[in-house]
């Protein structure tokens, strides 16, 4: 496997359409905003930005979190510029890129310096090869303080790694159940 490099990502988000929309240069401030956490193309990856769909987990209705019977009163759905997770909780939100994975690739997402060093982890399976959607994302708030997220701004990496061989079978293949996904999507089974 050998990771991609930032001139591959804007070949093939501009000639693949892989990542829509796409920032082909870091951006670290808006016009309209100032300063933001850095979102777009770096050296060997795609910083992605979150959204302003937000699904924070509450136990204000004692429901038990099951995978396989998943709960709408387990969350609060929240639509801000920001959100509020708290102390030692999780939320879920999902990425305003659009991504459409090659099938020679498989793609592996971080979370951002900034987030980790305030005690928010991001968690993302890895996006497989033929996938395509926007990505839901899982951050926890592992502090016992509030932590802030903020939408439109830098929340992840992504990272391309690209096989020496073509998989037998990709997600599209096989009909992957979370395929073209768009907002954030709850567990299915």
């Amino acid at each position: 496997m050998a990771i991609k490099s930032d001139a591959w990502i804007r070949f093939m988000a501009e000639s693949h359409g892989m990542i829509e929309p796409f920032s082909p240069q870091q951006v670290r401030t808006r016009a309209e905003v100032g300063p933001v956490i850095s979102y777009g193309v770096s050296s060997y990856g795609y910083d992605v930005r979150c959204a302003d769909e937000f699904k924070v987990f509450t136990n204000i209705n004692s429901v038990i979190v099951d995978p396989k019977n998943f709960a709408q009163a387990s969350f609060v759905s929240i639509k801000s510029d920001v959100c509020i997770i708290p102390p030692n909780s999780f939320a879920l939100a999902h990425t305003l890129e659009y991504f459409r994975i090659p099938r020679n690739i498989l793609t592996i997402c971080l979370g951002k310096s900034t987030y980790a060093r305030c005690g928010i982890i991001v968690n993302v399976t890895p996006l497989e090869p033929e996938w395509e959607g926007q990505v839901t994302l899982e951050f926890s708030n592992t502090t016992p303080l509030p932590a802030k997220i903020y939408a439109y701004e830098g929340i992840a990496q992504m990272l391309f790694l690209e096989s020496d061989q073509v998989c037998q079978v990709s997600y599209q293949d096989r009909q992957g159940k979370y395929q073209k996904q768009k907002g954030v999507t709850l567990p299915e089974i």
